[in-house]
């Protein structure tokens, strides 16, 4: 019987071993899966080409045939899909007063044309993701808050400035986004009497006084936005806080974020039952989101509080290439922690440059999203979804492009080129997505690609150069042979 009772207690153990190796080997496939077979995919060709009518279109469909080895000379993009990094959370762009003023300009077969281009993934570009602001930026007609001036007790506060346009355009969003939109909020500056320089434009700080019933302000805009019925996901602690500007702003240093971070805004937020919402820190340049990071993160009573780390596209061009480093940079030294785009656009309008199809507007985009999702970002979110047709309404002149603007005279839209490029990642990559390893051996070529949930594997591929390229497609093991027109975007889908 002792031997029985030993030779069972081995098989038991034998058994056991076995179960905790599949267990191991399951969690291993779930972080990095084998490789997919693509020799059976369909791939679809979606391209985008400047100074043409193929927007957005399907232009060929292809099969792989088998691997070919490519030369030096050859261009070609390499996607290892066995490789797996961050998790796609989504695509979208501000409802800012400047986007609802215009919207409600516009014909309703247009205002029906704009939700559904937008929002809707069968027949227009299939936004996920929105950010709104925390009553007035630049992008308003004119300064305002949400309680009279000098009320530090917050007894005032009322959003019903926004219930006239932003809070039914935003309504319409959600609706036409399937009813879920995730959205988060930024303030630009805080009240006037809050600040050292008593005005809510020209940079100042907030005085330290105020510190609590400026806490106390982001979540009553929560609440009340909520009881409106718009869920809000997450909110950025500041807008640029390194950047005086002639409209709304409010300048941080990194410690002063972190010190609000963690002593006021932080604790608030918890205490009002509002701890699911995701709290973003920066929320400016590349240049700088390296330092800011380490400053916040590095300190474990702020860190807590930090979903992750959001950042703008403006001012960080050194010799000429924007900062991408840094996002890596940012990725790899808190890989637990998220990276979100949280604003872009292209400055300066001027309307010759949209009619003449200025390949450098839509490019700019098409770059950025190609290299911060390559670099550990999860969300990319656009500046105003729509402006009119000066690039406005502003309150201090400072007018921009949108890929999407409305012609208040006419009630007509323009869709850009802009609004395609983005398309091209917004439409065929869907939340939950995971980024897939992607190489490319052209400079003029970039790529990156993406896994969705239902198994559909997309490539996106821009070609930024005055030439046509003739280039190689290697998924594992297998190649199909594309071409790409100059100045163009490419959406390749393996279903």
């Amino acid at each position: 019987m002792k031997k029985i009772s030993v030779i069972i207690t081995l098989i038991l153990t034998i058994v056991s071993c076995n179960q905790k190796t599949k267990s191991i080997e399951t969690q291993e496939n779930l972080a990095q899966p084998k490789s997919i077979n693509v020799s059976n995919k369909q791939m679809s060709v979606y391209s985008t080409v400047h100074n043409s009518d193929v927007k957005l279109k399907l232009s060929e469909i292809l099969k792989f045939g088998e691997f070919q080895q490519p030369l030096e000379t050859e261009a070609s993009i390499f996607v290892n899909t066995s490789k797996t990094h961050q998790t796609f959370l989504g695509i979208g762009a501000a409802l800012t007063d400047a986007a609802a003023e215009t919207f409600y300009k516009l014909t309703e077969d247009q205002q029906k044309l704009f939700m559904e281009a937008y929002y809707s993934v069968d027949k227009g570009i299939g936004y996920s993701l929105g950010r709104t602001i925390i009553h007035s930026c630049d992008f308003s007609s004119g300064s305002y808050t949400y309680i009279e001036e000098g009320d530090s007790e917050l007894k005032t506060f009322d959003i019903e400035h926004d219930r006239k346009y932003r809070i039914p355009f935003t309504k319409l969003a959600i609706e036409a986004a399937g009813g879920k939109l995730t959205m988060y909020a930024s303030p630009w500056s805080p009240p006037a009497f809050m600040k050292t320089t008593n005005n809510m434009l020209q940079g100042g700080k907030l005085k330290p006084e105020f510190y609590q019933p400026w806490a106390n302000y982001y979540a009553k805009f929560i609440k009340a936005y909520e009881k409106e019925g718009i869920p809000i996901w997450g909110l950025t602690i500041q807008n640029e806080p390194m950047a005086k500007q002639t409209w709304e702003s409010c300048i941080y240093t990194a410690e002063e974020e972190r010190d609000f971070l963690k002593n006021y805004l932080g604790p608030t937020i918890e205490k009002e039952g509002l701890g699911d919402k995701k709290i973003i820190i920066w929320d400016h340049n590349r240049d700088l989101l390296f330092e800011r990071a380490n400053v916040i993160l590095s300190d474990p009573e702020a860190n807590k509080y930090v979903w992750g780390t959001g950042f703008h596209w403006y001012e960080d061009w050194k010799d000429g290439t924007p900062m991408y480093k840094n996002v890596a940079m940012v990725n790899d030294a808190y890989p637990d922690k998220n990276l979100i785009f949280t604003e872009g656009c292209n400055e300066k309008y001027d309307l010759s440059r949209i009619i003449s199809e200025d390949p450098k507007l839509a490019e700019r985009y098409g770059k950025a999203m190609i290299n911060d999702f390559n670099n550990g970002t999860v969300a990319w979110t656009d500046w105003n979804i729509l402006l009119d047709e000066t690039g406005g309404p502003n309150h201090v002149g400072n007018l921009c492009f949108a890929p999407v603007h409305g012609n208040t005279q006419t009630g007509q839209l323009m869709f850009t080129n802009s609004y395609y490029y983005i398309g091209h990642f917004s439409k065929f990559i869907r939340p939950g997505a995971k980024r897939i390893s992607t190489g490319t051996t052209s400079n003029h070529l970039s790529a990156t690609s993406f896994l969705n949930t239902d198994g559909s594997i997309v490539v996106v591929a821009l070609n930024d150069s005055d030439n046509e390229i003739d280039y190689m497609l290697t998924v594992d093991n297998k190649t199909a042979k594309l071409k790409m027109q100059a100045h163009s975007i490419q959406s390749i889908i393996l279903n």
